[in-house]
């Protein structure tokens, strides 16, 4: 019995994941390269951050003094001069004429007293690195550091630890506070019965929509009034209070779609609605918590606006943001202590980001679907 085969037909060609995976590639390099610059700069002496770029740390060509002597006799400083094999003007040189060797030759003073400086085109990479600058950032001390012509400059480091020490004070308890209060409305939004429950929750969703700035003059009125303007506690409760819509918003569309079997079982039990919230809901709610718990995080450490209002700028209560704000207004063109400040900022989100990213998206897909 003949057995007929069909040729098979090749699945036409998807671009599709190719674009996708490359435009991911794209932005993923995009992001990186400017954080590799701050952290290699970080580490960099101030001269070689002003000489050259971060980049110049990998192995690369470039032209290296090898000699420098006196510029002949009897030549027409005037005109066009040829030295060692190189031809050029007095301008020329200045600027570097290549000999035929390949080695560069540059004039060095002015056109009547002057030397001449030949360079040669070899590998080197970048490798002077230092802890001098996390040293004058977090220690405050002061260092004095010797300059490439031999002269010493005494400069006065800046204190970041406390404003590290302040910033840990705001954000910590300005996360757990609205995590814990949002954690009891959505539970209660989800599974228990009470009057106005619909409308109060469409209450919530419509806050989410309110500009922050337009609610910080009244705020600071009330704080003034109640004497909290200045007070860690005052920033504690804005930040909690800013933060509780989108936290209750998405804390309930997680805790909504869990099993109802569970919590029927527990009420058989016996257990009462703040058992069934400590035993079950909260271990079961990881991955929203968690979700939430970075983005508060996040955008509380790297507030400047809301600390700036409630808490001002005093030295005692400043924390990392204005104090790096600070230093970019007395430090501007100090580029070795700005990096690394700034990389100081960075490294506590990261790392927070890093311990609850595997959360991060079932919280962010919580209650996206139901079956």
């Amino acid at each position: 019995m003949a057995v007929s085969s069909m040729p098979k037909r090749k699945a036409p060609f998807n671009p599709g994941p190719i674009i996708v995976n490359l435009t991911l590639a794209m932005l993923v390099i995009a992001w990186l390269l400017p954080t590799i610059g701050l952290l290699v700069s970080s580490f960099r002496t101030q001269f070689d951050i002003q000489t050259s770029g971060w980049w110049s740390i990998f192995p690369h060509r470039e032209y290296v003094k090898m000699e420098e002597f006196p510029i002949p006799e009897g030549l027409d400083r005037n005109g066009v001069m040829n030295i060692r094999g190189a031809t050029g003007t007095f301008e020329q040189f200045r600027e570097g004429v290549t000999a035929p060797d390949g080695s560069r030759l540059i004039w060095k003073g002015n056109r009547r007293l002057g030397t001449m400086e030949l360079q040669q085109q070899q590998w080197v990479f970048g490798s002077n690195f230092t802890l001098n600058n996390y040293e004058q950032v977090l220690g405050g001390k002061t260092f004095e550091i010797r300059q490439p012509d031999g002269t010493t400059v005494t400069v006065q480091g800046d204190d970041f630890t406390g404003a590290f020490l302040n910033s840990l004070v705001v954000a910590i308890p300005a996360t757990v506070i609205p995590i814990l209060i949002a954690a009891f409305a959505a539970y209660g939004f989800a599974w228990m019965n009470f009057p106005g429950r619909k409308p109060f929750f469409i209450l919530i969703v419509a806050l989410l929509v309110v500009p922050l700035q337009i609610a910080l003059v009244p705020i600071l009125t009330d704080y003034v009034r109640l004497d909290l303007n200045g007070t860690f506690l005052g920033v504690w409760l804005a930040h909690a209070g800013f933060g509780l819509s989108l936290a209750t918003y998405l804390l309930y569309g997680y805790i909504s779609t869990l099993p109802r079997d569970i919590l029927e079982s527990a009420f058989l039990d016996g257990a009462s609605h703040f058992t069934i919230f400590t035993r079950l809901i909260l271990p079961l709610s990881m991955p929203a918590l968690a979700s939430f718990a970075i983005f508060q995080f996040l955008w509380v450490w790297n507030d400047y606006l809301v600390a700036l209002i409630f808490i001002g700028a005093k030295p005692d209560v400043q924390v990392l943001t204005m104090r790096i704000a600070e230093m970019v207004g007395s430090r501007g063109n100090d580029w070795h202590l700005l990096t690394a400040g700034a990389f100081i900022s960075m490294v506590l989100p990261v790392t927070v980001f890093f311990a609850l990213q595997r959360y991060f998206v079932r919280g962010l897909l919580s209650g996206s679907v139901k079956g």
